[in-house]
């Protein structure tokens, strides 16, 4: 039995309908007020009361456009549709927060490097270094086209860009300004030292900088580091980059093979197994009793949307469901959507022939969504966590809201305390940034590819 401390993230989207569509319609979901402050700071108060470590929140540029060849499905039912944007969320949450952190996607693939690496610096001082980065790369053709282009750039070699985009953000982040560069000497007049504040110049082969970057160093410097792609060359990308993986999926077992050949490309990069802590998405439905759980999961089941989460799949996959036969087999096409989460019911399931019969089926239990959730007593719910842990070789999990605020609040009510009771849950924070907190040091470790961008370090910083 494992003895592991389970880490917690909320996993959430500045939107209506994030991963279980249709509980919108729920007539206790509050999900409608995603656009008030009120309902974000409540659920921060709720996360931080419940001792999570922070909040992940997803985010998609472009609309879901493939499924039946337009958007009218997901508008319809909401799915992803439509959504604010996730970084302004981190400051109205971190008022009313001591301790929770916000892990933001943000997609590289239409950013600048120079503006990105001063927009993350500044939520890291304002949050106190509670700021996490979800490093995507998109995936929807209509966010190119949305943004002057025909069609996304080729999958592999999105994750050619996203490795030179990093290497211009470390060298802002570690290498433009010293530690002990802001003097703020009031009686000199002498606010930052420019001898200890470098220009750093990049030549890459898709990105050129020329300039000092505009903040000064944050709690953390660099945010701490997230990534979800299971693909291939998701998880190349990863061993070289991420801190924590967020992986997805019903299959434990199959989803511990990610996990752990992620952690053994990242030691063949000189890092080291505990470098990397992984997230697996789950949701709950839990109460008192299991019968309780159960009678709440149909009554949820009831506004379910598998017309919402098939939108979003075939968006997902790059594939138009409803233009295959309820029956027929659907295989794995490489194209240059998310090809991890077609793997996921091709590759990664060799027992089992998926169709749109079966993942109507699958959605329809699943809430609105291709992953069935866990459902049960504290007890029974807490038991297949660690069961979880175990078989996936995970370190926690995102929760990802089915009714809201209720399904977080029942979480933390029930589920929180059960763990606790176990050893397996924390009493009280530590102190520090969030790395600190899951790491033990704020800034990165020496071994990590954006430290040997430092002064001095392996790589020339900054000139």
């Amino acid at each position: 039995m494992t003895k592991k401390q389970i880490r917690m993230n909320a996993f959430d989207m500045n939107c209506v309908g994030h991963i279980s569509h249709g509980m919108w319609t729920h007539p206790r979901d509050r999900s409608a007020h995603y656009t008030d402050i009120a309902y974000w700071q409540n659920l921060a108060v709720t996360l931080e009361k419940g001792l999570f470590d922070g909040l992940f929140i997803a985010d998609i540029i472009g609309l879901y456009d493939v499924y039946k060849g337009g958007p009218e499905t997901a508008l319809l039912a909401g799915a992803q549709t439509p959504l604010n944007d996730p970084i302004v969320l981190a400051p109205i949450m971190a008022a009313v927060t001591k301790h929770l952190a916000f892990g933001i996607t943000v997609n590289l693939t239409y950013e600048q490097p120079y503006l990105l690496a001063r927009r993350f610096s500044t939520l890291d001082h304002l949050t106190r270094g509670r700021i996490g980065w979800n490093i995507v790369t998109g995936y929807l053709d209509s966010a190119a086209r949305g943004l002057g282009g025909d069609k996304l750039p080729n999958h592999d070699a999105r994750y050619d860009v996203a490795d030179d985009f990093m290497e211009v953000v470390y060298k802002l982040w570690e290498g433009s300004w010293d530690d002990d560069a802001v003097l703020r000497d009031r009686e000199r007049g002498v606010f930052a030292d420019p001898a200890k504040v470098r220009r750093v110049t990049h030549r890459g082969p898709h990105y050129a900088v020329d300039a000092i970057h505009l903040s000064e160093p944050s709690p953390q410097r660099t945010p701490l580091l997230y990534q979800a792609g299971s693909s291939d060359r998701g998880r190349r990308f990863a061993a070289d980059h991420a801190e924590c993986i967020f992986v997805n999926g019903w299959n434990p077992k199959a989803m511990g093979v990610i996990v752990r050949d992620v952690r053994r490309r990242a030691m063949e990069s000189g890092r080291r197994h505990d470098d990397i802590k992984a997230f697996a998405g789950i949701s709950v439905v839990t109460a008192p009793t299991e019968a309780e759980a159960r009678d709440k999961h149909a009554e949820y089941r009831r506004h379910a949307s598998v017309e919402g989460a098939l939108a979003h799949f075939s968006a997902s996959i790059g594939l138009d469901l409803s233009r295959y036969g309820l029956d027929e087999p659907i295989g794995f096409v490489k194209n240059d959507a998310n090809n991890s989460a077609l793997e996921a019911i091709t590759k990664r399931s060799p027992d089992k022939v998926w169709t749109v019969r079966g993942l109507r089926e699958q959605m329809a239990a699943g809430l609105g969504s291709r992953h069935p959730p866990i459902v049960g007593s504290p007890s029974q719910v807490a038991d297949q966590l660690v069961d979880w842990i175990e078989e996936a070789d995970v370190d926690g999990f995102n929760l990802i809201r089915t009714v809201t605020p209720e399904s977080v609040e029942d979480f933390v009510a029930l589920v929180v305390p059960e763990l606790q009771n176990r050893g397996l849950y924390k009493t009280a924070y530590e102190d520090g940034p969030i790395r600190q907190k899951l790491f033990g040091t704020p800034r990165l470790p020496a071994r990590h590819r954006g430290a040997s961008f430092r002064p001095g370090a392996g790589h020339r910083a900054a000139e």
